[in-house]
């Protein structure tokens, strides 16, 4: 039978190749880092890394990597069983009462990743008697975790509160009603109006969850993410996160939420019950994480230094950057094809960097998404501007 899908699928690969919007999978042999070295599909050798999730650099940091060996040695490698069996250790608990107290909401309970989080909270909460009201760019999780429930399922534009409370009083007749968003935007570094969204909770007997993937360790006072920043903490009902990004790089997710939706999550929600508990030595590692994001603002500093400086200069040198100052710091190029074909140029110059197309942002809108890191000097950034001026150059613009 494959063999006639395989020339299908062949077919469909080549489709997307010569639309420009292949994505090629570059392999790095060094560790997670403000500077990593290429092996493969591309220039080899030592480039500077511009496009990890990485935001406070804490992906090798010594003190994180000594909290995971130490852990290894005390937990083991992993719990081959899932929580409510034999998958549950302190190291756990303490994980998920730490993340309460960081996010200020009642319980937390762990995922193996932010997307599994996602997929869990709204069949579980929500049925046909009930309502969601998703952000129109939300991420691709929300939007699946969406689909699995029986809720009805309502959009409103992008950070758009006027077409959020017109959705709002279409809804007036459900049980529950849920307004999700992203705290920010992965594709464009924006950040959701999270205090007009919770007044109009309020005012609408409306429900909130956040995802804050892209926010938790560096945004806010605390890095405590965007309901800190927004001055909502108590307000917002439902957080999801990752330990993917800020918090360390290595995978998991959580939601923290009021303590009687955790409980439900705990007994219904299917990637919970049925997935593999989180490896405890990410956990420990983790732990270690939150000591270090509360201990001090340092990295939380730089990487506002770091982003203030790249976006300036970018724009001194007539590049078309979003607005914000966020560390997601897309660099607009509308073409796919040139998109991809600028990050080759900018690899050649030793920047590694990402070209985005469709279907991860809309036709037409292609672009370079810089991301920023505390752990790059003030000279990488200044180099990273020069290899996008010579690549801009070497393509013809």
């Amino acid at each position: 039978m494959f063999d006639n899908v395989r020339a299908d699928i062949a077919t469909t690969l080549d489709e997307i190749r010569e639309a420009g919007l292949f994505k090629p999978e570059r392999v790095i042999g060094t560790p997670q880092s403000a500077a990593v070295t290429v092996t493969g599909g591309g220039r080899p050798g030592e480039v500077l890394n511009f496009c990890a999730n990485n935001y406070l650099g804490l992906a090798d940091h010594p003190e994180v990597l000594a909290a995971a060996k130490d852990a290894l040695d005390r937990w083991g490698y992993g719990m081959a069983s899932v929580r409510f069996i034999c998958g549950t250790q302190d190291v756990h608990k303490e994980l998920e009462d730490r993340l309460s107290a960081f996010l200020g909401q009642e319980d937390t309970i762990l995922y193996s990743s932010c997307f599994d989080a996602n997929g869990g909270v709204f069949e579980t909460l929500l049925d046909d008697r009930d309502a969601v009201i998703s952000d129109a760019l939300n991420h691709a999780s929300i939007i699946d975790g969406i689909r699995l429930s029986k809720a009805r399922r309502h959009r409103y534009a992008n950070r758009d509160m006027a077409d959020l409370e017109q959705q709002l009083k279409e809804t007036q007749d459900a049980r529950r009603r849920l307004i999700v968003t992203d705290g920010v935007f992965s594709m464009d570094g924006y950040v959701a109006p999270l205090r007009e969204i919770c007044d109009l909770a309020d005012r609408y007997d409306a429900m909130v969850m956040v995802d804050d993937s892209h926010a938790v360790g560096f945004v806010g006072a605390g890095g405590r993410g965007t309901p800190e920043l927004h001055g909502v903490m108590d307000r917002v009902d439902i957080i999801t996160g990752t330990l993917g990004k800020a918090l360390g790089g290595a995978s998991g997710g959580y939601v923290a939420a009021r303590r009687e939706i955790v409980a439900l999550l705990r007994q219904r929600s299917r990637p919970y019950l049925f997935s593999n508990s989180l490896a405890p030595v990410i956990a420990a590692a983790s732990l270690k994480v939150l000591d270090l994001v509360e201990q001090s603002n340092e990295l939380r500093e730089k990487l506002a230094a770091n982003t203030a400086l790249f976006r300036s200069k970018m724009t001194e040198a007539g590049f078309e950057i979003l607005p914000g100052d966020h560390p997601i710091a897309p660099v607009m190029i509308g073409d796919a094809a040139k998109a991809g074909r600028l990050a080759e140029l900018l690899l050649e110059r030793g920047v590694y960097v990402i070209g985005f197309s469709y279907p991860v942002v809309p036709h037409g809108q292609a672009r370079i998404r810089v991301q920023l890191s505390a752990a790059h000097s003030t000279e990488d950034v200044e180099r990273a501007v020069a290899a996008f001026v010579e690549a801009r150059a070497a393509l013809g613009e």
